[in-house]
């Protein structure tokens, strides 16, 4: 991160300060002023006094909204409801009203004052992200030396030092010490995590019990706290569909009830035989109680309280559109690798010839896998360690196949290690009562070691499924969902990965460009599909899904190219994104429909003259807060 950069951020984040904390009690200061002016002039023995508390009233209570007001229609060139609140107040003044229209701009005033808070409250997880990234790291010199020195001028292989209780600064790898890390800010998981030599850490999270030095792998800009922030903030500013539908028919509604309110100041007196002042009395209610404000206010604090729930819980979703349309999806496509499984082999099972050694057979084939960097090769390593503890043995040549196996010699013997067809096909697939079949049949790889001129063992290894693959899948299932695996894999490893994971269907030897063909059918067939993966090869399968979900330990392509961003690679939050979107939606549907009622309700009231004013600024501004304390409710778990 530059330093330009990190000023701007801090400058962002004081600007977030008092947004949050000062602004919404200024504004409750305000209204509670003009309501003692109020009651100063109700109560005054002399008109001239009296009038003047109103005024005063009215200038304290209404200078924000009216200057709010007055700001967004010159910048827009377009009235706004806080227009049509100043012209029903000064109407109510022009035609004596004084009492009623300081309490209109009173009550409007607190709940301007109530909605800055509301607003403020689904938000701030969001900017206090901004708080958890540390000014200064503890860098350790070559000489040994520390220095405390800014997190904007540490750089890639740098090495600092994270203390019990500190926030790490960066993203890196821990190369001296163990300790406990909580994830919170970036996953969203409340249970501290262990964490070893060559184990990543991350920026914004907190060494807990052990002192640890890294080595940062990742510039401060291009941390996966800062990406997180830049999401989240991007995801803030980015309107959903149906909030800029009703941004744009705000104006046009305003126009058309400034038109009825221009007529409600004549026809009823030629219609109805109202007096002059009724009549306008009348038009000025009507230009209180028709306002659009709980309509407007229907969408936008819902939509920053389900960003701001799933963010907490680490889900990311880079704009309300993402988060709107992941109610509507229908059909989900997995990546296997990395996504439904965990994108690691490991050794399921040893099979060695019998009257043989297996820990001789499997600590000279780990000595001479040891020499490659095949993930196949790291599992058999990883699992002959971990089961004999025991030194590896030196190979005196190494030649490697690519594609089919190695050939070392060791003791003075040939040794093979490789597919079927590298160390001879018919006498692998006879090896061990024809294991090779049973074994290739359950989805699993299979490493056949030769030594001289017989095969001598047999390995399996397979991609794990993940513990939470079924859980997750069997849930969208129960939402409805048609699931299904895209994967490179042969037929028989992917069917067996299939029916493990409990997906629908799967689609085999499945190419990255062929996965942008699948996605496309299956938009055709069930309109609204989401992709989940998490590598490169994912990216245009995600980019041409109607949503794309990236698991957060996936590539950086992959997380720049998704639309929903799982910190932690934990599936199940899929179905949990879709119920908070569904949820979402349904809570905008009560909002809209609510305050749709209100305002017929309000209006039928005023024509059929039993509504005052201040009633009518009652239930127009009680809607208001309804409707946002509604949307709030998102923000619970």
């Amino acid at each position: 991160m530059t330093t330009d950069t990190k000023i701007l951020s801090h400058e962002k984040m004081e600007e977030n300060i008092f947004q949050e904390k000062l602004l919404p009690h200024l504004e409750l200061i305000a209204a509670v002023v003009s309501g003692v002016l109020i009651l100063i002039g109700w109560l005054a023995p002399q008109e001239n006094l009296s009038i003047s508390a109103y005024i005063l009233a009215f200038i304290i209570g209404g200078f924000a909204k009216a200057k709010e007001g007055i700001e967004e229609t010159i910048e827009n060139k377009e009235l706004n409801v806080e227009m049509l609140m100043v012209f029903a107040a000064i109407g109510s003044a022009i035609i004596g009203y004084w009492t009623e229209g300081a309490i209109l701009i009173f009550i409007f005033a607190v709940s301007g004052a109530l909605e800055t808070y509301t607003m403020n409250k689904s938000s701030k997880e969001i900017s206090s992200l901004m708080s958890l990234q540390p000014e200064e790291a503890v860098k350790l010199l070559p000489d040994g030396r520390e220095a405390v020195v800014p997190v904007a001028s540490l750089s890639i292989s740098d090495q600092i030092l994270i203390k019990p209780g500190e926030r790490i600064p960066a993203d890196g790898t821990i190369i001296v010490g163990d300790s406990s890390i909580d994830e919170a800010a970036i996953t969203g998981e409340s249970v501290p995590v262990t964490k070893g030599l060559t184990d990543e850490v991350f920026a914004g999270t907190v060494n807990i019990s052990g002192s640890i030095t890294i080595e940062i792998t990742k510039h401060t800009d291009e941390s996966l706290f800062q990406k997180i922030i830049t999401l989240v903030q991007s995801a803030q500013s980015e309107k959903s569909p149906s909030q800029a539908f009703i941004e744009k028919f705000e104006g046009t509604y305003v126009k058309v009830i400034l038109s009825f309110v221009f007529l409600m100041m004549f026809v009823p007196h030629f219609l109805f035989g109202w007096s002059w002042n009724e009549t306008f009395y009348r038009a000025m209610i009507l230009l209180v109680v028709a306002s659009p404000c709980a309509l407007v206010a229907s969408i936008m604090p819902a939509t920053l309280s389900a960003i701001s729930n799933g963010a907490r819980h680490g889900i990311l979703f880079k704009g309300g559109v993402h988060l709107e349309n992941l109610a509507h999806i229908t059909a989900i496509a997995f990546d296997k690798t990395g996504t439904l499984t965990k994108g690691k082999p490991v050794v399921t099972e040893v099979l060695v010839k019998e009257g043989l050694s297996e820990k001789d057979i499997l600590l000279t084939t780990a000595s001479i896998e040891s020499h490659s960097n095949h993930p196949l090769a790291k599992a058999i390593v990883q699992y002959a360690k971990a089961t004999y503890d025991a030194d590896l043995l030196q190979p005196k040549s190494i030649q490697d196949t690519s594609g089919w196996g190695v050939t070392a010699v060791v003791n003075e013997e040939e040794w093979k290690i490789g597919k079927a067809e590298f160390v001879g096909k018919e006498e692998a697939q006879v090896f061990c009562s024809h294991a090779y079949e049973r074994l290739s049949e359950e989805g699993k790889t299979v490493v056949f070691v030769k030594k001289s001129a017989e095969i001598v063992a047999l390995i399996s290894l397979k991609d794990i499924v993940r513990e939470e693959t079924k859980k997750a899948v069997e849930t969208l299932k129960h939402q409805d969902i048609y699931t299904v695996m895209l994967t490179g894999d042969s037929e028989k490893t992917a069917k067996a990965i299939s029916k493990e994971s409990h997906v629908h269907a799967y689609i085999a030897e499945c190419l990255p460009e062929n996965k942008v063909a699948h996605i496309k059918q299956l938009k055709d067939k069930y309109q609204n599909v989401a992709m989940v993966g998490d590598g490169i090869n994912d990216a245009p399968a995600l980019a041409t899904a109607n949503v794309g979900i990236a698991m957060g330990e996936g590539t950086d392509v992959a997380l720049e190219t998704a639309d929903v961003v799982l910190m932690k690679n934990d599936l199940p939050r899929i179905a949990e994104a879709i119920k908070l979107s569904r949820r979402m939606n349904r809570i905008i549907k009560q909002n809209i429909i609510f305050s749709i009622t209100i305002i017929m309700l309000l209006i039928i009231s005023n024509f059929l003259q039993v509504l005052d004013l201040p009633f009518g600024v009652i239930g127009h501004e009680g809607s208001t807060i309804l409707v946002i304390l509604n949307s709030l409710r998102l923000l619970r778990n």
